[in-house]
């Protein structure tokens, strides 16, 4: 599935100038909880690379490998079997909005880390969705409580313009890291640049820093 060509060099070209020049949004934060450039947003925008995957349930996988003793894959059953927790949680897009109190259902990231066991060299995670997009994400970062292998949205099953069926939140961090749509998850010993980050977009997309472009 090939992305939209047109959008995704706009959104290149402004990373590159915002880098070039030092753009960066100098707006104070909004309260506790909204970081600095942001401003809120009562619906859910819809962003991705222009293609949306058609995805059945009965074909989903997601494969898990690398640096790691137990790799796996879980098929659509199986993945449902595993615990399932709720999170609430504020998600921040690069765009420049937030939302804040978004309830999210699914598995969380750290009983996927005591299924697979990474090795002591993993050091970095390579998120892979069925649109092609990759992301890239420090382990330390994955291994927090509210990172969430996603399937419901404020108690919905996710649709596809947000990345149902599953999707990572990582709500410390921009959006972006999150892949929708995921499909692969792989564990290494060094960093491999994602999509935007190869583009111009920042490696670690922490919000409260205004961590837009790197």
């Amino acid at each position: 599935m090939e992305p939209n060509e047109r959008m995704v060099k706009a959104k290149q070209q402004v990373a590159q100038h915002r880098r070039e020049f030092s753009c960066r949004e100098v707006d104070e934060p909004q309260g506790e909880r909204v970081p600095p450039g942001q401003h809120l947003v009562n619906n859910f925008p819809v962003l991705d690379l222009g293609c949306k995957p058609e995805i059945v349930l009965a074909e989903w996988a997601l494969h898990i490998d690398g640096c790691v003793a137990n790799p796996l894959t879980w098929d659509w059953e199986a993945f449902q079997r595993q615990p399932q927790v709720q999170i609430t949680a504020d998600f921040h897009c690069v765009t420049s909005w937030s939302m804040l109190d978004n309830e999210w259902s699914g598995v969380k990231f750290q009983h996927l880390l005591e299924s697979v066991r990474p090795l002591p060299e993993a050091k970095f995670v390579l998120f892979e969705a069925f649109d092609e997009y990759t992301t890239n994400v420090t382990l330390k970062v994955c291994n927090d409580e509210d990172v969430l292998l996603a399937t419901h949205w404020n108690g919905r099953p996710l649709t596809k313009d947000h990345g149902g069926p599953v999707r990572v939140i990582i709500p410390k961090l921009y959006g972006w890291k999150g892949a929708k749509w995921v499909k692969k998850i792989t564990f290494s010993e060094r960093d491999q640049r994602g999509f935007w980050e190869v583009r111009g977009y920042s490696n670690t997309a922490l919000p409260w820093d205004n961590d837009r472009y790197g």
